[in-house]
């Protein structure tokens, strides 16, 4: 009957809409009610969820991003970009998945990517042809490339979510290539798409404007080397290189760049204030959520049921990606990491799977989830950017879906593409 009134009021709340941070709250809240314990652990377990050291270095992550987003670092990306690859047919939206992958791995935030990369380069586009559905379904999907390239909070999310016992160096490492996969199959249905539609090329430069476009970018791309190179040499911890990055992207847009305004500092500031807190307020609750989950022994029962299913690997861990493709339409994304983790990371390890290759796969199936209505965050956003219907994206996005897919089942049942490079430089 516990499971039951957690599991039904937080469903509840959900459709009501309730943000889910408060779902999982009050869901919590009315479950230790409801086994006599006393209402005040809800509140115990929600602070010593975000009591982790590790956790700090999130608001340098969101604060560095927005500093770049509003700092003028994404015009230098995209310039840099469209140099290298836009001679190729269809060469905007190669900018476009190009460009993602540049600031995706210095934000490690889609939202942030749809929002600055979208507003240069979909406009861009639709000036020179390229059908508005066409514009937003490449920025959309090149996004979450964002997610799963480091330095990535999700990645933190996850390794608290794991119970700590998971490097986030690694995770960061492990993240690289499948990145650069998505990127490369999202790349391959565009140029498909961009010769069937008949887009342009854009003429290439020459080699002296690819180095001046290059340079250019050279500083906003040292803040990811800062911050991962950091982790990775054991010099700073993640906290320390977050905010080791946070100063040396205020430092570059304020000083050496000069296109952060006060404006754009203010609203920085103001956006990571109410990110971080938005995101440690669901790590808490969640903590609460999850510790009642191991209490009904949730995720034994889950395995179980699955392993009655099939005991076949490639089964059961088909199983579990649709499971998180279903979640990952209806709710998002750091909360489903947090509720999620704990239940089917056991049933991962039971099937030899390794932890971090796990992460990597639950990262790429969530970010698929923010291109799917109803809770597509960034595909509503990649809309409002380019002022079209979602319906109308719809249509066409799933060419782009299909490429994503595709390179998460490569990532889910080749172990290799996460866990090569964190085996030879970890």
């Amino acid at each position: 009957m516990g499971l039951t009134i957690l599991l039904g009021v937080f469903a509840a709340c959900v459709v009501l809409g309730l943000p889910v941070a408060f779902a999982m709250g009050v869901s919590a809240l009315l479950a230790f009610w409801y086994e006599g314990f006393p209402i005040l652990i809800t509140f115990q377990r929600a602070v010593a969820g975000i009591s982790t050291f590790s956790l700090l270095a999130i608001p340098f992550f969101v604060f560095a991003g927005e500093v770049m987003l509003h700092g003028g670092i994404a015009i230098r990306l995209v310039r840099f970009a469209s140099s290298l690859v836009g001679h190729v047919r269809g060469g905007l939206a190669s900018v476009n998945i190009f460009s993602s992958m540049l600031f995706g791995g210095i934000s490690g935030s889609a939202i942030a990517d749809i929002s600055a990369l979208g507003s240069l380069l979909i406009p861009v586009m639709k000036e020179r042809g390229y059908r508005p559905d066409y514009a937003v379904n490449v920025t959309v999907t090149s996004s979450i490339a964002g997610i799963v390239i480091p330095p990535s909070h999700n990645m933190i999310i996850f390794a608290v979510a794991a119970g700590g016992g998971i490097s986030i160096s690694k995770l960061f490492l492990a993240g690289v290539i499948p990145g650069i996969l998505m990127c490369v199959c999202l790349a391959i249905a565009a140029y498909v798409l961009a010769i069937k539609h008949n887009y342009p090329a854009e003429p290439f430069p020459g080699w002296k404007a690819v180095a001046r476009s290059a340079a250019s970018a050279l500083p906003g791309l040292v803040t990811a080397v800062i911050i991962v190179g950091g982790v990775l040499s054991g010099v700073f911890t993640v906290t320390e290189s977050g905010a080791f990055g946070a100063i040396y992207a205020l430092l570059l847009t304020a000083f050496v760049y000069r296109s952060l305004s006060w404006k754009g500092f203010v609203i920085s500031v103001t956006s990571a204030v109410r990110t971080t807190a938005m995101v440690m307020i669901l790590i808490g609750f969640a903590s609460s959520f999850a510790y009642l989950l191991a209490l009904y022994q949730v995720p034994d029962k889950l395995g179980s049921l699955l392993i009655g299913i099939s005991d076949n690997k490639i089964i059961i861990l088909l199983m579990i990606n649709v499971i998180l493709l279903i979640l990952g339409m209806i709710m998002d994304m750091a909360a489903l990491i947090l509720i999620c983790t704990p239940i089917f990371l056991p049933i991962a390890k039971d099937i030899g799977m390794d932890p971090t290759q796990f992460g990597i796969m639950m990262l790429i199936n969530l970010g698929l989830g923010l291109c799917t209505p109803p809770v597509g965050t960034c595909l509503f956003v990649g809309c409002a950017v380019g002022k079209i219907k979602i319906e109308q994206a719809l249509k066409t996005i799933w060419p782009f879906y299909l490429a994503l897919l595709f390179a998460l089942i490569l990532v889910t049942y080749i172990p290799a593409f996460s866990l090569w490079l964190p085996s030879v430089l970890n």
